[in-house]
């Protein structure tokens, strides 16, 4: 599935769930870490916020996060998370997950992480 939305700016826009412990304190890591200003950040849960402009049902964002870049496509999982690396200029850090052997392992290990987030929550403080 390839979608695309228009931005007003060259930022990525990730889209996350504001219920959800981890995926807040993921935001905020990044939101720290971002001099430059190239992430833009959407709660899904936020009222104002109309998952019709993005193209994909509320349902699937739910399941995982997403993001919207500055061309309009849309990408999800742990390509979000290493787009935002590097926008970041933490590109190093998150490159590991990409590598041929461990991306299958990386995918996998996010897939169990966003389907169980919110349980896994309680054990972080």
């Amino acid at each position: 599935m390839h979608i695309r939305v228009m931005l007003k700016d060259q930022a990525i826009r990730i889209l996350y769930d504001g219920n959800c412990p981890i995926c807040c304190r993921k935001v905020r890591y990044l939101q720290k870490r971002d001099r430059a200003g190239a992430l833009r950040f959407s709660d899904i849960r936020d009222m104002d916020f109309q998952p019709s402009t993005i193209g994909i049902p509320m349902e699937e964002l739910e399941k995982q996060i997403h993001a919207v870049l500055p061309d309009g496509s849309v990408i999800s999982r742990m390509e979000v998370i290493r787009a935002a690396y590097r926008e970041i200029g933490l590109g190093w850090l998150a490159a590991p997950t990409a590598w041929p052997l461990l991306r299958p392992l990386f995918d996998c290990l996010y897939g169990l992480v966003a389907k169980y987030r919110l349980s896994i929550s309680r054990f972080f403080p």
